[in-house]
């Protein structure tokens, strides 16, 4: 018995359950928190009397880099598996995949980075009301509380009292929180529509990431094209090309990270991951503090727990929406 023990394959350290989570933990954490300082370094950063206005084209190169990195994904890892999506509707998806992506970039020209976080933070919000209306879905009690909570936060965080209303600028809403409002829109549309392809078409998560950035690169290369604003961007690189690797950083870090969240999913299941990238997300409002700057007020901290603490409660309690039948 002792000489059939001996036989058999050796452990490595991958099956410890205790190392693959923290490789995936420090994978999210590592990938986001530094695709979070390069995202506000590019749309924020310091080039004299110029500013930064190519959010169409810092969202192409991210789709360029998140497509080749998927394709290598399915090379290696899934071989010949089929995929029998339709390509119409990665077509759809990609267009509110983009625009929501497109949107929250140009927020950043007017708010800074921990407001775009926290507004990013209510995704759950949308994706509920669209899944509620459109796919006929089912939440728990405790989803709703949990999203009450991350409203209320957001209310105070954005809430800006002893302001004239003359000024437009000084409104509670203003353009910055606009942007991000259509973009957690989106965010929803894109939800559904990928909640769609799973239930109906088995969609691979390598697949649906390859497809959609594909399309969102072919959308988004006419549009920068047919505007011009491509080659106003190869221009203001050549006044600035240090700004070059930080793009390249970007894309990487955001495909890197995309990545370890699904590794994070299939391993330990969406709860875990959700815990994970919650966590990553405060820390990222704290980096972008500490680093650049950001001052926020008593009310804006007390709104940031409120968001974060509804957002661990769901993912907690907020169990997934239960199945319909048609």
């Amino acid at each position: 018995m002792a000489a059939g023990k001996g036989v058999g394959k050796p452990a490595s350290m991958w099956d410890n359950m205790r190392i693959r989570f923290i490789v995936c933990f420090l994978g999210v954490f590592v990938c986001y928190f530094y695709y979070g300082i390069l995202q506000e370094t590019i749309t924020r950063g310091d080039y004299g009397q110029e500013k930064f206005k190519f959010a169409r084209t810092l969202v192409l190169i991210q789709c360029i880099i998140s497509a080749i990195f998927a394709k290598i994904l399915i090379q290696f890892f899934e071989g010949s598996k089929p995929d029998h999506t339709k390509s119409w509707l990665y077509g759809l998806c990609s267009l509110s995949y983009l625009g929501a992506m497109v949107s929250s970039n140009s927020a950043l020209q007017y708010v800074n980075y921990p407001t775009q976080v926290l507004g990013k933070s209510c995704k759950p919000i949308p994706v509920m009301i669209l899944g509620v209306t459109i796919l006929r879905k089912k939440y728990p009690l405790a989803k709703y509380l949990c999203v009450l909570l991350i409203v209320s936060g957001v209310a105070l965080f954005l809430y800006k009292p002893n302001k004239s209303s003359a000024v437009a600028d000084d409104h509670i809403f203003g353009f910055g929180e606009i942007l991000l409002l259509v973009s957690l829109t989106l965010d929803g549309l894109t939800g559904v529509a990928q909640d769609h392809m799973r239930a109906r078409f088995q969609t691979g998560a390598n697949h649906m990431m390859l497809n959609i950035n594909m399309w969102s690169t072919l959308v988004l290369g006419l549009a920068v094209l047919w505007t011009g604003e491509v080659w106003e961007f190869l221009s203001f690189t050549e006044r600035h090309p240090s700004i070059l690797y930080n793009i390249l950083l970007f894309g990487l870090t955001s495909a890197l990270g995309q990545t370890f969240i699904f590794m994070t999913v299939v391993y330990f299941g969406p709860l875990t991951c959700s815990i994970v990238t919650t966590t990553r997300k405060f820390f990222t409002i704290l980096g972008s503090v500490i680093l650049f700057g950001n001052v926020m007020s008593t009310m804006q901290w007390v709104g940031t727990i409120l968001v974060f603490l509804g957002l661990g409660l769901d993912a907690k309690f907020g169990k997934g929406p239960k199945k319909t039948t048609h």
